[in-house]
């Protein structure tokens, strides 16, 4: 199979979809791996490296996309990107598409075969590709948290983990999945006063029983999502539901409870949001203030740490760039019922629910172009 690795061109997106040990791994199957000139440098993976696995350099951008049959990407495409997919293609990457109407039209209109990492599921109830950005993304939150509490940044001037006589920061993050235990372990580790909240009793169980009862534990409601935002210095938003556009758990008149200098970060802004406040921001410019509370809505946060993230993602990709490169998309989604729930958009047509009721389209059950 023809197989296309583009540059990202989203803003400060450092990754790229395959490591030179990935392509590797391809070559040896008998695909041809295109590899746009430059593509890894961000990463820290040179042309020369890919050159050695057996891909081909491409530097004209139009050639990788035209001679491709499958294009592994990272980010979503943008617009030029697009433009460039035809019917008959088949892109692999995050789409996150609930709240991007003008990309998921866009995607239907190219008639290519659209498969997102992030709806792609296991038997265990989790999201496989999904989750090592997930680790990352939380890990960052609470950096980025950290680095935005100082008074420079706008923030109140709280250190995270205090000092001896002066009392740690209060930090709540809402959601428990991935996300949410990677940030509050994080800020666990640095010392902050730590509460987690979520729906799931037998997900707080978990993190009660894993972390010896050192973070609180506390049951999602309304009441406990405003006792939070009168106590916290730092809210970080983990909520995630599959393929649908996030909850706003914060409204825009609860900042007025939160004392000034504030954060919130949130880590799902990809999925539209889950403070009603938030819109999306990049690495050149991450924060914004409303009322007095700063946000950080940064929609690739993993891209600032290109390295780790890309053999992170290409650990988890690789097996299913695999699967689609010998079987093709059809017999390799037909063959795992798992896999066939990434399938978003495919000749015109939505084929993920939560996507086509986010939006007010027309849904098409995958299982039927899978016969």
């Amino acid at each position: 199979m023809q197989i296309a690795v583009p540059k990202e061109i989203k803003n400060h997106e450092y990754r790229v979809a395959l490591t030179p040990t990935g392509a590797r791994e391809l070559v040896a199957r008998d695909h041809r791996v295109t590899v746009q000139a430059g593509a890894g440098e961000g990463a820290g993976f040179p042309d020369a490296a890919y050159e050695a696995a057996g891909a081909c350099l491409e530097t004209d951008v139009a050639k990788v996309w035209d001679g491709a049959e499958l294009i592994l990407k990272v980010k979503e495409p943008q617009a030029e990107e697009v433009a460039r997919l035809k019917a008959g293609q088949t892109l692999f990457t995050y789409l996150h598409l609930a709240a991007e109407e003008k990309l998921t039209r866009g995607l239907m209109e190219s008639g290519a075969t659209c498969i997102a990492y992030e709806t792609i599921t296991d038997r265990q109830g989790g999201l496989p590709l999904l989750a090592p950005m997930s680790t990352v993304a939380g890990r960052m939150a609470i950096q980025a948290g950290a680095h935005s509490l100082e008074k420079a940044q706008g923030g109140s001037g709280v250190l995270l983990p205090g000092v001896p006589g002066v009392a740690p920061a209060r930090v709540a993050v809402i959601g428990g999945g991935v996300v949410g235990e990677n940030a509050a372990r994080m800020a666990l580790g640095l010392g902050a006063e730590v509460t987690v909240l979520d729906k799931s009793i037998p997900r707080l169980e978990t993190l009660d029983d894993r972390y010896q009862g050192r973070m609180k534990t506390v049951f999602s409601t309304a009441d406990t999502i405003d006792e939070a935002v009168h106590e916290c210095d730092l809210i970080v938003g983990a909520v995630l539901i599959p393929g649908a556009a996030a909850p706003k758990l914060i409204t825009r008149e609860m900042l007025a409870e939160m004392q000034p200098g504030s954060v919130l970060v949130d880590v799902a802004i990809d999925q539209g949001g889950c403070f009603e406040t938030s819109r999306a921001t990049t690495h050149t410019d991450p924060t914004y203030i409303v009322d007095g509370i700063v946000h950080y809505c940064v929609a690739n946060m993993p891209g600032a740490v290109a390295r780790t993230s890309t053999q992170a993602l290409t650990n988890a990709t690789l097996p299913f760039v695999i699967a689609l490169a010998d079987k093709g998309w059809q017999q390799a989604l037909a063959d795992d019922a798992h896999f066939a729930a990434g399938l978003n958009v495919h000749d015109g047509q939505v084929t993920y629910k939560a996507v086509a009721e986010a939006l007010g389209l027309q849904y098409v059950d995958p299982g039927e172009l899978l016969k």
